[in-house]
């Protein structure tokens, strides 16, 4: 116990190390399995293909953006003495391990899908085994990626500049060593920003156009071979769902757990850690949620053909979070001191603990209640699919009101869990609930993940003309899939509105400011700005996946019309061009979302200083949360109205199955839905985040004090004599 106690700083990243070989291992398996005949082989490899082209096509873009952004955080860290041009070394390393972690849900979804389908051919519980084990390959690898790399920074950056200069763990030695650490996090953010947003235009962008002209116009499949847009629409489950979700939750989890690491600095610990064990907390909480989370993933797992596949996915997370808090109670009793002080406020390790608890029962909660909003067969799912039945408009109008009812009760969760986590242990204590709640991440990503290699799997088997016991497991996964999706997200914006507000509480300390009064009238303007920015930035998503979707619709028409034999299986279709259409416009249309979320809080924070941004930053994480648990819930409740379908519902005494009328306006709701739930909705946790993050790492160049200091100097320059010899005899002085 001795010997862990004086390496633990270093066990940290070994922890991720181990993650990233049970990775591997994982990985290996999935590739060892069966990929299916040439045809099925023929199909996956398009979707690899057009996936992979994106990626490349998407890093060069994103590359220069890393390159400029890495010289001006280099620059501005010499301009303060709690910075560094390091920081734009971090910074790169943050970008870097972001788009790998991405690149590594990927690469495995794109193996998996194929051999997801073959496995269909045998067994439902051998499909679940695929599709699951390439989701917890993604997600134990993030995870472990991002305990590896954050971890061995704080290490270098600790020996550098605390230990190496004889500093103060709570001085401004440490703070600089976090400040460019936090270099880090706005490099995994800003790539995972672009990611999501990218991702999500492009699988949108294809999604719509291959629904509403084949589906609606042309009546055939979802997956059609004949339906030149299905192939970009399958490469959009994967640079969209998979990598960008991986680069997403790679940048949540590690800025929650620099949030907290900042305002464990703060507190003065007795501890036998050196001080630092407020600050190694939240990675320790991370870093035993990995490795349950890997003991967690052999419990999904399935009997026969009628065993329900959600149950066992159930089983798995739920034991991962009694396992990650158990262990959390001992941790925590171990490594903090009995009784601690943040900001005047006091509290004990107990409290630590409790506050822990408060942010897994906030996860599990929203995951829930997300669960129970988006579920087939469930009240807001039904009331959907019964007003399908009298027409588009009807649909549209119920699903919106689904998305708008579903804020209630995760809001009331959120607000429960961050009075909560405050009363037992301050602004600490709401930071550690979101490492507690992110603790688990890895699982909470296989679980998301496994749903799109679901998906696909599904559409290879349609394409593939497979029987319809193949395609009917494939269907069966996938709708647990939507759901898992759903619950995801919404354990996502949960994670980010905790995770904001302890940023926020960061950035005040190092702003320099006591508090944010709206009853001035500039800190008021502010937060009407804040609140403003998630619309106009949902705005602009949904807006580029209409436009996409128009070029898309287009082309999928000219096919049509244009090379006959498409519709008897005579001819190919060109999927190149859609996916060429897809990739041209989420390149195109992703950078002016993403620069808003960069460059408005410098602007504001520079030109009105730190409590006009503070005020910003309250707005656009009130109205981001609420604009994502609304999007994100009513596209998964239109999307599982729309597959009721498939197995035919009862509306009125009268069974409707696909084509149907009440089927064709559910594809509509479902059309609407597809960027709210996978483009501009998952993006807004990124959005309130990277703000914060941006903000964070800006506050010490418009501290109070500094501004103030500045313009004393020019407001009371110093006096200057000047002897002017009037004569050789007697001088005046002025």
């Amino acid at each position: 116990m001795e010997f862990l106690q004086n390496n633990l700083i270093y066990a940290i990243p070994l922890v991720g190390i181990i993650g990233l070989i049970v990775m591997i291992t994982k990985s290996a398996w999935v590739s060892k399995q069966e990929a299916g005949d040439d045809n099925m082989r023929t199909l996956a490899g398009y979707i690899a293909e057009g996936a992979m082209a994106f990626l490349k096509a998407e890093w060069k873009v994103l590359s220069y953006f890393v390159i400029i952004a890495a010289l001006i955080l280099g620059y501005s860290g010499t301009l303060i003495e709690t910075s560094s041009w390091v920081i734009a070394v971090s910074f790169i390393i943050g970008a870097f391990t972001s788009a790998f972690a991405g690149y590594i849900g990927m690469n495995i979804a794109t193996k998996a899908n194929v051999r997801t389908t073959q496995a269909a051919r045998t067994s439902l519980a051998k499909a679940l085994k695929v599709s699951f084990t390439a989701g917890s390959v993604m997600g134990i690898g993030v995870v472990g990626l991002a305990i590896l790399g954050l971890g061995s920074l704080f290490i270098v950056f600790y020996q550098l500049y605390v230990i190496n200069t004889g500093g103060s763990v709570n001085g401004l030695e440490m703070e600089k060593a976090l400040e460019v650490l936090a270099g880090f996090s706005l490099g995994a953010e800003s790539i995972a920003l672009f990611a999501r947003v990218g991702g999500g235009i492009y699988t949108k962008a294809a999604d719509v156009g291959a629904d509403l002209v084949g589906k609606v116009e042309a009546g055939i499949p979802e997956d059609d071979v004949r339906n030149p847009a299905t192939i970009a629409d399958n490469v959009g489950d994967n640079v969209g769902d998979v990598a960008g979700m991986g680069a997403d939750l790679f940048g949540s989890f590690v800025a929650t757990l620099l949030a907290t690491m900042v305002l464990g600095r703060e507190i003065i610990s007795n501890d036998n850690f050196d001080g630092i064990a407020p600050i190694l907390l939240p990675m320790v909480i991370a870093g035993l949620g990995l490795l349950f989370s890997i003991i967690s993933t052999s419990l999904v797992k399935i009997k026969n053909e009628t065993s329900n596949v959600q149950s066992a996915l159930n089983l798995g997370n739920w034991a991962s979070i009694i396992l990650t808090a158990i262990a959390s109670f001992f941790a925590v009793k171990w490594i903090m001191p009995e009784s601690m002080i943040l900001r005047g406020y006091e509290f004990t390790n107990t409290d630590v603990f409790l506050s822990i608890m408060v942010g897994l029962i906030v996860g599990a909660l929203m995951s829930y209640v997300t669960e129970y909003f988006t579920s087939m067969g469930k009240r807001p799912v039904m009331s959907i699919i019964k007003q399908s039945s009298t027409g588009h408009a009807t649909n549209i109008i119920g699903g919106l009101a689904i998305g708008m009812e579903s804020t209630v009760i995760p809001i009331l969760v959120l607000a429960g869990g961050i009075y909560g986590s405050y009363h037992f242990a301050g602004f600490y204590g709401v930071a550690i609930a979101a490492a507690g709640m992110m603790a688990t991440t890895a699982m909470q990503l296989a679980i998301d993940a496994f749903g799109p290699v679901a998906d696909n799997a599904g559409g290879i088997a349609e394409m593939s003309q497979l029987p319809d016991e193949v395609r009917d497991r494939t269907d069966n996964l996938d709708a647990v899939g939507n759901t898992t999706a759903a619950t995801g997200k919404g354990f996502a914006i949960a994670s980010a509105a905790l995770t904001s507000l302890a940023l926020f509480a960061a950035f005040v300390g190092l702003a320099g400011i006591d508090q944010i009064d709206i009853y001035k009238a500039d800190v008021l303007a502010g937060l009407f700005v804040g609140g403003m920015i998630p619309f106009i930035f949902s705005s602009l998503c949904i807006s580029a996946v209409g436009r996409a979707a128009m070029e898309m619709v287009k082309e999928v028409r000219r096919q049509f019309r244009e090379i006959p034999g498409i519709m008897e299986y005579k001819a190919k279709p060109e999927y190149q061009k859609c996916v060429a259409i897809s990739t041209k416009a989420s390149l195109r249309e992703m950078i002016l979302p993403g620069a808003i979320a960069l460059l408005v809080p410098v602007i504001i924070g520079f030109l009105f200083g730190p409590e006009v941004l503070g005020g910003l930053l309250a707005g656009v994480t009130v109205s981001g949360v609420l604009m994502g648990i609304f999007q994100n819930n009513a596209g998964g409740a239109w999307d599982n109205a729309k597959k009721s379908f498939e197995k035919g519902v009862e509306i009125d005494g009268q069974t409707h199955y696909k084509n149907s009328e009440p089927h064709k306006a559910s594809v509509t709701g479902d059309t609407v839905g597809d960027p709210f739930k996978d483009t501009s909705g998952p993006s807004m946790n990124i959005l309130i985040k990277l703000m914060s993050i941006v903000s964070l790492i800006i506050a010490p160049h418009i501290n109070e004090a500094n501004v103030e200091e500045a313009k004393n100097i020019i407001k009371e320059p110093e006096p200057i004599e000047i002897v002017v010899n009037l004569n050789e005899t007697e001088p005046e002085r002025l």
